[in-house]
């Protein structure tokens, strides 16, 4: 079972990032810490919580009750936060749209897209990006037809060390 069998929202995919990113900073994640940062009432993230236990996706450390991701929702978040790095990069790099926009909207279309068009996406971008300035140096493209992106997918070997790398919810900055 992949957590997307599981459908997640919008708001539980904070909820994952939030979690992830307490722990990685912190090294813990309580219920008070989540709605301090998404700045949410302590019974919502409560509800919330329980749901995603329910999905298998977060579970309490034993002795101290602060909250954890399970396998399944590290590899959740890992696969959303490379789909948002790769939609944000092809929107702002290859799109053109405004960084804000990019922003906004790599963020709403994160959790919507499945592994498959994720490893897909990656591919897709990695050989734009990686063949296509070789390409219109032989003249096989025009010269304006260029895709530039500051996003280093050369460096990657595949999608899953792509996904592997990803650690903030920030593009690879943290």
């Amino acid at each position: 079972m992949t957590a997307t069998d599981t459908e997640l929202s919008h708001s539980m995919v904070h909820y994952l990032l939030t979690i992830h990113k307490l722990k990685e900073g912190r090294g813990y994640a309580r219920v008070t810490d989540i709605a301090k940062d998404l700045d949410l009432t302590k019974g919502s993230v409560s509800t919330a919580i329980n749901n995603l236990k329910k999905k298998g996706l977060v579970m309490e450390e034993e002795d101290s009750k602060f909250l954890v991701l399970t396998d399944l929702g590290h590899d959740e978040v890992h696969r959303i936060l490379s789909s948002r790095t790769l939609l944000f990069y092809f929107l702002r790099d290859f799109v053109g749209v405004d960084e804000e926009v990019a922003e906004k909207d790599s963020c709403l279309m994160e959790h919507l897209m499945s592994p498959e068009t994720s490893h897909k996406f990656f591919n897709f971008m990695k050989k734009l990006a990686c063949t296509c300035e070789d390409l219109s140096k032989v003249g096989k493209l025009p010269p304006e037809f260029k895709f530039q992106t500051a996003l280093d997918l050369c460096a990657y070997k595949d999608a899953e060390a792509f996904m592997e790398d990803q650690k903030g919810d920030k593009y690879l900055e943290e």
